[in-house]
């Protein structure tokens, strides 16, 4: 066919009219399902999103406990007992990885932190490599204020108890507890730190040096990482967002 100057048109010269359809129609599935394919990809990253928003606000806070109420942690020397019922108080708690017990005391007082339960019972803790004693610092005299903050790193029992006095009355006497500890949101970057390296004797060499693990970048970055910023629950957050996009793209290559 030619037009009104008797010239064929540059559309029927370059593709049939028999062979234009057929083109124009693939290029429209294509489109159509390429279309299909990123809509339903952005569809799922966002609901995927917002299901972890919503799981990770669900999480409990970190918490500050103070143990023993209003009553602190102390013994009372004239009745020889303990001012409060501490696993009462317990009970009353929920303990997660990273919530810090907060003991209002005295220089009379310890407080000792032990995943023993035989150490726990004997109120002695003499014989346990694992146990933390944890005393008022800069305290010599007796009956000075003190307060004792520890974190709580370890997930599942942990007990607690004083073992000042003569053969641990003050323990056998109610200053003892113990508590469940949850995961939660997992311990917070300040506390989730490697352990300081261990102390090398001058007069032994130490060993070469090795290739630091921190990535290279900007001072800044790397003290963010040192942070311990980059943890697990970053990457289970956004690795499977980063997974669906992938999938997503993968397809969308493949189809045209």
């Amino acid at each position: 066919m030619s037009n009104r100057d008797g010239h064929i048109s540059l559309l029927q010269a370059r593709c049939p009219s028999s062979a234009a359809p057929k083109r124009l129609l693939i290029m429209s599935a294509i489109w159509g399902k390429t279309s299909t394919t990123v809509f339903a990809v952005a569809v799922a990253a966002v609901l995927f999103t917002s299901a972890s928003m919503v799981v990770a606000a669900q999480l409990p806070a970190y918490t500050n406990h103070t143990v023993g109420g209003a009553a602190g942690w102390f013994f009372n020397e004239t009745k020889n007992s303990s001012v409060a019922n501490y696993n009462t108080w317990a009970a009353t708690q929920s303990f997660y990885l990273g919530d810090f017990l907060i003991f209002h005391t005295n220089s009379n007082t310890t407080v000792v932190q032990t995943y023993n339960q035989t150490t726990y019972h004997l109120c002695d803790a003499s014989g346990d490599d694992d146990v933390l004693i944890f005393t008022p610092k800069g305290n010599t005299e007796f009956g000075v204020a003190a307060v004792v903050e520890v974190p709580l790193t370890v997930e599942g029992t942990n007990y607690f108890f004083s073992d000042a006095g003569a053969d641990g009355i003050q323990c056998a006497k109610g200053m003892r507890f113990h508590i469940k500890v949850g995961h939660g949101r997992g311990l917070s970057p300040q506390l989730n730190q490697p352990p300081p390296p261990p102390s090398v004797d001058s007069q032994v060499p130490p060993p070469p040096a090795e290739a630091s693990t921190v990535p290279e970048g900007n001072p800044q970055e790397q003290q963010f990482y040192r942070g311990g910023a980059r943890s697990d629950d970053a990457i289970a957050f956004w690795g499977p967002i980063a997974a669906a996009w992938a999938v997503g793209v993968a397809f969308i290559v493949e189809s045209m």
